[in-house]
This record gives structure tokens, sequence and C-alpha cells, in this order.
């Protein structure tokens, strides 16, 4: 699903919200998305249109760089998350 799909406009509302609330977006989308958001935020990361089946791939590489990133500069331990072993193992 590409990200100026007919759920777009719901997430357009959403970053809104956000915007409303003073919280800070960093946006990942395509060329489309970024026209009809680009006075939300200025932290946009264009990214290049691709096919259905591989958007989900494309951009989960750099929201993973970003959490990865972000959790080493808070000083997080990367390497045991919290309270992982509870999620897996509860149903």
């Amino acid at each position: 699903m590409n990200p100026w799909c007919k759920v777009f406009e719901k997430t357009l509302s959403n970053l809104e919200e956000v915007k409303a609330r003073r919280g800070k977006i960093i946006l990942l989308t395509d060329k489309k998305g970024k026209e009809l958001s680009k006075d939300l935020t200025k932290s946009i990361f264009q990214l290049p249109s691709c096919s259905d089946l591989l958007t989900p791939i494309l951009y989960s590489l750099p929201l993973q760089l970003i959490a990865y990133y972000t959790a080493l500069d808070k000083g997080t331990d990367v390497d045991q998350p919290r309270n992982l072993a509870k999620s897996v193992t509860v149903e």
C-alpha cells in the first residue's frame, strides 16, 4: 500500500492532530505524499515510489534505523529490549 493510498487522508488528519499538540513529526513518504503534507512538518524523507508489495519493506528499513539510532542516542541498551520475554510468551 503506497503512503498516498485511500487511507492517506486519515493519516494527514492524524498528523494535523499531532502538530496541534506540538508533537514532532518525522514523515517518510513518496513524492506525492510529500506534496500533500509539506505544510505539516519540515522533517520529510522522500522515498522512491514502488509497487504495493515492496512498499512495506522499503519503509521498514529507514524506520528501523531511526528507532535504532534514537535508542543509542538515549543510551538504551538495544540488545536487551524491555519486557521482550513477556510479550513473546503471553498470548
